[in-house]
């Protein structure tokens, strides 16, 4: 094991990524528990205020990737060791705002309502993305092995592809296939989800056997395997089960 690290991360200058990569996990998995014991009311663990404001951790977080962003800049050139550790710090303050990133997206706090999981998503994604460029991978690499295609194109049409896969709702896929092109085309090709704003175009009172099929193929497989994702987010975050805001807008 240590001789894998000495060559396969320290040797590669990948040192402050996996830091980054530990931080970003350790830190939140740890908010995720404070957090928890808050909403339990146990012990000590109390929301930070300051008078009537609560300051979220998103806040803190902001402070922190400043800081080690700054400070990363600053030692990349100097120090491994100093990289490493502002890389770290990144970390930490990246788990803080991804955590919150809900409360971002809708400019309102829905943390443990069903908009919320949005913010575990996000986790789960820097943390893919990270394990990924952590093993050698990387997005929209020039090697392809095709010599006499123009690898801009490449870039182009992996891009465009990656956009159409996205639009059709596979955001896992279109995250994925960026370092595996293979997945784009898969992506690109097949049906989009209901939901989507593909579907939403190009389905929605024009193809309703589309839409149909879309809609079965949503139920049949892809909703099982959601409801096995929230069930384990939820082993790790808690349950985000307080009433949609959304929902009650609606129903006044």
């Amino acid at each position: 094991m240590e001789k894998w690290f000495q060559s396969h991360i320290i040797g590669t200058g990948r040192l402050p990524l996996f830091c980054f990569f530990v931080a970003l996990i350790v830190a939140f998995i740890a908010t995720r528990i404070n957090v928890r014991l808050i909403r339990a009311k146990v012990g000590w663990f109390r929301n930070v205020n300051v008078g009537e404001m609560h300051i979220h951790h998103v806040v803190f977080g902001v402070v922190l990737m400043l800081v080690g962003g700054v400070a990363g800049l600053i030692v990349s050139g100097v120090s491994q060791v100093g990289y490493a550790v502002a890389a770290s710090v990144f970390g930490v303050g990246a788990a803080l705002v991804l955590d919150e990133f809900a409360l971002i997206l809708h400019l309102h706090d829905v943390y443990w309502e069903e908009e919320g999981r949005t913010s575990v998503d996000a986790v789960f994604i820097a943390v893919a993305v990270t394990g990924l460029l952590l093993i050698g991978l990387r997005p929209l690499t020039w090697d392809f092995g095709l010599p006499l295609v123009n690898p801009a194109a490449l870039i182009v049409g992996n891009l465009l592809l990656a956009v159409v896969t996205l639009l059709k709702g596979k955001i896992w896929t279109g995250m994925a296939g960026l370092f595996l092109p293979f997945l784009l085309v898969v992506g690109a090709v097949r049906l989009a989800r209901p939901g989507s704003p593909w579907a939403h175009w190009f389905f929605a009172g024009r193809a309703p056997r589309k839409m149909a099929r879309a809609i079965h193929r949503e139920e049949r497989w892809r909703r099982p395997v959601i409801r096995a994702k929230i069930a384990f987010q939820e082993f790790l975050s808690g349950r985000h089960d307080l009433p949609s805001s959304r929902r009650l807008r609606r129903r006044t």
